[in-house]
């Protein structure tokens, strides 16, 4: 069982995170470094973040600044920022209602297969909605969780993007589960025009306490990857 340290950094702004979440990333990488350098095995640390950001709009760096249909006096009305940021996929929204989950994992304490890290945090969250009687699934070549595939009602719940490097990983997947999906109207969501957008509570016409979705949530993670939480 590899140990995960879990922190829940409640509500937080979405640049302070990212530089907390390098900080992380980057200390990783070179214990690694150091440990090929001077043939040690000093053990490398997992992290698990929870956090939930105010209004913000993030363009992975292969997205297309397009997809962001606001300009810069649009976004401060709207009460939103917006970064350029060094994760895969294209644009998303971040706010108030929505779990976001960045695992912070050297990949060699669990499986180099970035395919199959991807597709476990998927499995994470369709299991996580499962308990909420909602079915989900993947749509192929498109990351992510989403609801009825194939259909005309095609529609994203969760987001995912994340960046590697030496098997370390960094960002992770946003779950909406309250939001307010008004915010998507102003993007092309991941760069995929015609395709929905929905939350928990569309879904379920009720709102849910985050925390009791973070309690799933963790114990699906700890399940699939064989995890300790700390």
């Amino acid at each position: 069982m590899q140990k995960v340290i879990l922190q829940d950094l409640g509500l937080k702004d979405y640049k302070e995170t990212w530089d907390y979440q390098e900080k992380l990333f980057q200390g990783i990488i070179d214990l690694k470094i150091d440990n090929r350098r001077n043939d040690t095995n000093h053990k490398t640390p997992n992290y698990f973040l929870f956090v939930e950001h105010p209004h913000v709009y993030t363009l992975g760096k292969s997205g297309d600044m397009s997809n962001l249909l606001l300009n810069e006096e649009q976004l401060s009305k709207k009460g939103a920022t917006f970064y350029k940021i060094n994760r895969g996929g294209d644009i998303t929204y971040h706010g108030p209602g929505q779990i976001v989950g960045y695992p912070i994992l050297d990949l060699d304490n669990f499986f180099t297969d970035i395919h199959k890290y991807l597709r476990f945090l998927e499995e994470v969250i369709i299991k996580t909605l499962a308990e909420y009687g909602i079915q989900s699934e993947r749509s192929e070549g498109e990351t992510g969780v989403w609801l009825d595939v194939g259909t005309p009602f095609a529609r994203k719940i969760c987001a995912m993007g994340v960046r590697t490097s030496r098997w370390v990983t960094m960002h992770g997947f946003a779950l909406n589960v309250n939001t307010n999906l008004g915010y998507f109207d102003n993007i092309i969501p991941c760069g995929i025009k015609g395709k929905a957008v929905t939350s928990i509570e569309a879904e379920l016409n009720k709102k849910l306490p985050l925390e009791e979705v973070k309690t799933k949530i963790l114990k699906n993670f700890k399940e699939l990857f064989e995890v300790e939480f700390i």
